[in-house]
């Protein structure tokens, strides 16, 4: 059985796994979208995580009662659909630098939900102090030295939403980890509900089957690493880690996503990095260490019962 230190240190680590990942998939996403539309990019990889969860784990979640059931369908709903279709659509009315900012706020958003619905998991003056730091990181990054921040009312309402519904996605994480059933065979379920509220929004926006553009080894290479890694892997072991860690202190590691990306976009692309860029990474790291260090709440007991009772598989 795996002590308390070494769960808390595995959960720290698929935190930190997933992020990686989630960092560097702008790439993958800025390629397709030369041939994909994102509703599609969005539809096909989920599809593809979906099928590969079903393979790992393809024995059925029983229907134990209602309640439980509309646990995972508004997981599904909230955390693949809503926030990946308002987050896209954001995009096309404001900036990204915009988006960026406005999205790394979802830890703020989670802290408060979690505050208020999940026991062990209190709001903290660090946890604030640790947040306002990351964010101003955050902002440095995001405008890159241009000081210029554009206004568009509809995109940067919409891209508030986005971390709200991550929130409340986080939230419910939290609850359905407390469940007896694998994180693979649970995700697995979300993702379902995911792609079942996803179908009515594929005749709503550009959506064209067309599986010719597969044949492409890039299109093809890109997908893959999006649906089997950034989707099936990726919010296996993020729900793993909300599972030991909680949904505030797992929350935290969403602040290190501009960071990685600013680091990748040197590193692949070959972008410069600026000064004001470098300070932003240092407040970024400073705040999500404080944040994590001396903030919210601790993982609660039960859930962490439940969380060794369904250790046998992730």
């Amino acid at each position: 059985m795996m002590t308390h230190e070494r769960q808390l240190s595995t959960g720290h680590m698929l935190a930190l796994f997933t992020i990686l990942i989630w960092g560097t998939t702008f790439v993958s996403t800025k390629l397709l979208l030369i041939n994909f539309t994102p509703v599609e990019i969005l539809f096909f990889r989920f599809v593809i995580g979906y099928v590969v969860l079903f393979l790992l784990y393809s024995k059925r979640i029983p229907l134990v009662s209602f309640r439980e059931e509309m646990l995972f369908a508004a997981a599904g709903l909230s955390g693949v659909t809503l926030y990946f279709l308002i987050e896209n659509i954001a995009l096309t009315y404001t900036l990204a630098s915009n988006v960026g900012i406005i999205v790394s706020i979802a830890p703020f958003f989670t802290a408060v939900l979690a505050h208020f619905f999940l026991h062990g998991e209190r709001l903290s003056r660090s946890f604030v102090l640790g947040f306002t730091i990351a964010l101003s990181g955050i902002i440095l990054i995001s405008l890159n030295g241009s000081f210029v921040l554009k206004l568009n009312p509809i995109g940067d309402i919409l891209a508030f939403l986005a971390p709200m519904v991550w929130a409340v996605y986080s939230v419910l994480m939290r609850k359905i980890g407390a469940l007896p059933y694998p994180m693979i065979g649970a995700t697995r379920k979300v993702f379902f509900y995911g792609l079942v509220f996803m179908l009515p929004t594929l005749f709503m926006f550009d959506f064209d089957l067309n599986l010719v553009r597969f044949a492409n080894m890039n299109n093809l290479a890109n997908l893959l690493f999006l649906g089997i890694g950034a989707s099936a892997l990726c919010f296996v072991t993020w729900n793993r880690a909300v599972r030991i860690l909680g949904a505030v202190k797992t929350s935290i590691y969403i602040y290190l996503v501009p960071v990685i990306t600013v680091v990748a976009s040197a590193l692949i692309l070959d972008e410069a990095m600026t000064w004001v860029t470098i300070l932003g990474v240092v407040l970024t790291l400073l705040g999500s260490y404080l944040s994590e260090k001396r903030g919210t709440g601790h993982v609660d007991t039960s859930s962490n019962v439940a969380g060794k009772s369904t250790s046998r598989s992730l």
